[in-house]
């Protein structure tokens, strides 16, 4: 294992540290993986990175959260917080540190770039797409995601590995640990989260129902159509645990609503469970919901930022996924087999028998 390297990203800097203490569990050594490198700012807000060390023949790994806005950087005496925009670039720019003496470059964005904007309608641009033809013009060999908008993106990148795994055996094992739960049935909050509510489903063996967000075609409010109702399309949730999956939470106001109409219609408990919560505008709207029991908790992941100050809340619970990354590492330096990465439900189940006993 010594010629893996990870460069971990001041956006990441907590998960990557744990990820490298992991591998160093997995591999039995003392000795770090992290690659010591530095990342500049002139004043006028230009950025430079520098490798500094040894980097001929090494298998590097770089870890970036593009959603982290609580990094600054000074630029004309004013703290600039990094946008997704500038994260990405810092990416290219390590990419072009190691370019040419690096054996492999892997980059893993747990947030993929630009996800949300996977297709065009019209005369938009299609900036996920572009970034990844972006990655692989820089000769990188393999970019590793986590539940990404839509898998499909990939097939701009069509002769670049695309690895995109879901947290979701790691966030149930943590429910179905904490939660006394029974009865259950996955509800996906609008039409585009039905496959994710279908895969939850099968790893919980339990039904599943669909809400179809009807939206104003005449408006636009923050960039988006508002929704003017949430038709409920499933089996009847009276009385049973309803667990409410999507990829993200922006503002959340959306699948709170979800959750009221849940709780209209009988459900005993609502979870939510998203892989990024990325609350938008703060957590009031949370905090009133959970007072009027609109919902009993919500069950997120660390792979993208989430201030400190937020975790205090009763209400939230963030489900560390620092060793699922550091297994990803381990497995593709090694040349090993993913499926028991993507397919590790069997704890999920046996979990499930002993809610049932």
């Amino acid at each position: 294992m010594d010629d893996l390297k990870l460069i971990v990203l001041d956006n990441i800097k907590e998960i990557g540290l744990e990820v490298d203490d992991y591998l160093k569990e997995l591999n039995n050594s003392n000795e770090s993986y992290l690659m010591k490198y530095t990342r500049d700012r002139f004043n006028n807000g230009e950025g430079k990175v520098r490798i500094d060390e040894t980097i001929r023949d090494k298998d590097v790994f770089i870890l970036s959260d593009v959603g982290n806005y609580g990094i600054t950087y000074p630029m004309h005496g004013m703290d600039i917080p990094m946008s997704p925009d500038e994260h990405f670039q810092d990416i290219k720019r390590c990419i072009s540190a190691l370019s040419g003496y690096a054996r492999r470059i892997t980059v893993i964005m747990p947030l993929l770039y630009q996800s949300r904007q996977d297709k065009r309608q019209g005369r938009e641009s299609l900036d996920c797409a572009l970034a990844l033809q972006e990655l692989e013009r820089l000769h990188i060999n393999h970019i590793v995601t986590f539940d990404c908008h839509d898998k499909n993106v990939a097939n701009a990148i069509p002769n670049l590995p695309f690895e995109n795994f879901f947290p979701s055996n790691i966030i149930l094992e943590e429910l179905l640990a904490k939660e006394s739960i029974n009865n259950i049935i996955v509800i996906s909050p609008d039409m585009g989260a039905m496959g994710r509510a279908r895969y939850y489903a099968d790893m919980l063996r339990c039904d599943a129902g669909m809400f179809y967000k009807r939206r104003d075609l005449t408006k636009l409010v923050n960039g988006k159509n508002p929704i003017v109702e949430h038709a409920y399309m499933g089996a009847d949730v009276k009385g049973k645990t309803a667990i409410v999956v999507d990829d993200m939470i922006a503002s959340g106001s959306s699948i709170i609503e979800v959750g009221e109409k849940l709780k209209e219609r009988g459900a005993d408990k609502v979870f939510f469970i998203t892989t990024f919560s990325l609350f938008t505008e703060g957590l009031d709207v949370f905090k009133k919901a959970y007072e009027n029991k609109t919902f009993d908790k919500l069950y997120t992941t660390n792979l993208t930022y989430i201030p400190n100050e937020y975790k205090e809340n009763k209400w939230l619970n963030v489900v560390d996924c620092s060793r699922r990354i550091a297994e990803i590492i381990d497995y593709i330096h090694k040349g090993k087999s993913l499926t028991n990465i993507v397919h590790g439900n069997n704890k999920v189940l046996k979990l499930l028998k002993e809610k049932d006993r």
